[in-house]
């Protein structure tokens, strides 16, 4: 039984202070949402309302003063926020209308955790009768409007980060920042940050959660992105705010709102500290052509491992995120660095529940071994520490790789920090940096991980990402499947094939080569015949393909 993560706590004030706000033009389709009273679910979807298993988020709070439990309590209620407006991004249709239209509990928690009527883990295949299919641009843009009709537009904001595109009164495209188009939840939860840094012990979360709120009613993020790369000693930490641009998938400009708030594990964030050292010298070595690895990445990152105790937003629709790399700004990236935050409790939900149940089915039997939560963290690890190397603008000066890439930026970005994440292992064993298992250990952990991932469908740009992948590696003999249906890494191969990989996304990025990755997506990021019988197997032994959460101020007992 799930535990609803919807903004149900926010007041009825500010619900209808959002109401009341002046009316925009009018965006949405009649045909693009279902009609909220007469959907059902749709023929043959039964077995699916089961695919995620429920994981409690709960941590110890003994350690924090009355001060930092009072404050956690004022970061909820602005992450539950934040949780509001992204249902408001993905879906434009009404939330409370839909949700109570559905009488089935299971069909309601699907909705809930999908945030619409869209199957996000199944291709966003609508789910319920009468629904249409998702729009590319969710709910960022007209829903009449076509990628020709923005890119023709002469629009100042059109690539903006932080504005919808709605039509004005003659049909027009105009642009909207969120600060305007969302400012009645805006202020409230900037109002809460204020509150919440009031009780901060830690003067420097304090400042950050200031600037934060500033920049939500201000949409410049960039300042709080930099103060957030200076914080290190902050035992509670928030993540809030309109972040990643995967829910856009008709451009992937415009950043969703979600927010985190998280507890650092002190004794797992040292074991972690030392690898950000090596960052500049593994950019050295990356197997590319020098011109594709002359950025140099900040070193003023830091690695640290942490328990979630609260997941809204982008970040819990769908599949749960269990590693962030943040912040997106190429700017800060550059001067700065990254952060990478390691979500250990629900990395270990995942493993427990799902990784280790798919090598049964999936992995030869003599290779299991090798599969261990360890190699699994570490995966996950360096995938985001990987994010930061190779390269942000394209060689010729014209744009940045993720301007250049548009829509397919996404996805070639999540292949390669799955890629050079391998790289990065490969590299610190040889260097005796990394001093926990074996390169099998991590190889073998990995094809597992590919199988619990893709999973998640191939149209998000993890999905993608996961597919391209396992067909390049597939076509490069890195793993075989035996007659029983068991997969096996060919640890030669697998060295190769991670090389290769590695070359080719960081040339096609490095080239702004938009043609070329549309080329790759369509050749190798879709899920085959045989993999499909594979994965049908692990619906039938009843493997769940993820988690959600029981989660909040009761669960915590705040």
């Amino acid at each position: 039984m799930k535990i609803k993560t919807l903004a149900l706590a926010i007041s009825a004030t500010l619900f209808l202070g959002a109401c009341s706000q002046p009316q925009q033009p009018q965006t949405t389709s009649a045909k693009a949402v279902a009609s909220d009273s007469a959907m059902q679910l749709v023929d043959g979807m039964q077995n699916r309302l089961n695919i995620y298993i429920p994981v409690e988020l709960k941590a110890d709070l003994s350690g924090l003063s009355a001060n930092q439990k009072a404050m956690l309590v004022k970061l909820i209620d602005a992450a539950q926020i934040m949780d509001d407006l992204f249902w408001k991004q993905a879906y434009a249709g009404n939330k409370q209308a839909f949700l109570a239209g559905l009488k089935d509990e299971s069909v309601r928690q699907f909705a809930d955790i999908n945030y619409g009527p869209w199957d996000r883990l199944d291709g966003d295949k609508p789910f319920l009768t009468q629904t249409e299919e998702k729009p590319l641009g969710a709910n960022f843009y007209p829903q009449d409007m076509t990628k020709e009709e923005l890119e023709r537009s002469e629009l100042k904001d059109a690539k903006g980060l932080y504005s919808v595109v709605r039509r004005d009164a003659s049909g027009k495209l105009i642009t909207v920042p969120y600060s305007q188009e969302y400012s009645s939840e805006l202020n409230a939860a900037a109002g809460l940050l204020r509150e919440a840094a009031a009780l901060a012990d830690n003067q420097e979360f304090a400042s950050y959660l200031t600037m934060r709120a500033d920049a939500l009613i201000s949409d410049d993020y960039q300042p709080s992105d930099m103060a957030w790369m200076d914080m290190k000693t902050n035992p509670v930490e928030l993540v809030i705010g309109p972040i990643e641009t995967y829910e856009d998938q008709l451009f992937g400009y415009r950043a969703a709102f979600e927010a985190y708030v998280l507890l650092k594990d002190m004794a797992w964030s040292e074991k972690l500290a030392k690898f950000a050292q090596y960052l500049p010298e593994l950019q050295k070595g990356l197997p590319v052509d020098e011109a594709y690895k002359q950025e140099m990445p900040g070193t003023d990152a830091d690695l640290n491992a942490y328990d979630v105790i609260f997941y809204a937003g982008h970040s819990n629709a769908g599949s749960k995120t269990i590693a962030i790399n943040l912040p997106n700004d190429e700017e800060v990236q550059l001067a700065k660095g990254t952060r990478r935050l390691q979500l250990k409790n629900a990395m270990q939900a995942k493993f427990d529940n799902i990784l280790l149940p798919i090598a049964d089915q999936l992995i030869a039997e003599d290779q299991r071994q090798h599969i261990t939560f360890n190699a699994f963290f570490a995966n996950t690890m360096f995938h985001e520490v990987a994010h930061g190397l190779g390269i942000k603008n394209t060689l010729d000066g014209s744009d940045t790789v993720r301007g250049a890439l548009k829509e397919h930026a996404s996805a070639l970005e999540e292949g390669k920090a799955d890629i050079l994440g391998l790289y990065m292992v490969t590299q610190l064993l040889n260097k005796g940096a990394l001093d926990e298992g074996t390169l099998e250990d991590y190889y073998v952990t990995f094809m597992a991980g590919i199988f619990r991932s893709v999973r998640f469908g191939a149209s998000s740009a993890h999905g993608k990402a996961n597919m391209i992948r396992f067909n390049f590696f597939q076509e490069y003999g890195a793993f075989s499947r035996d007659e029983n249906g068991m997969y096996r890494v060919n640890m030669e191969k697998m060295g190769e094939a991670v090389d290769a990989l590695s070359n080719l996304i960081l040339t096609l990025q490095g080239d702004g080569d938009y043609a070329g990755v549309a080329q790759l997506v369509a050749d190798k990021g879709v899920i085959k015949a045989q993999l499909a019988e594979d994965l049908a197997r692990l619906t039938k032994a009843d493997i769940p393909v993820d988690i959600t959460f029981k989660q909040g101020k009761d669960v915590l007992g705040l």
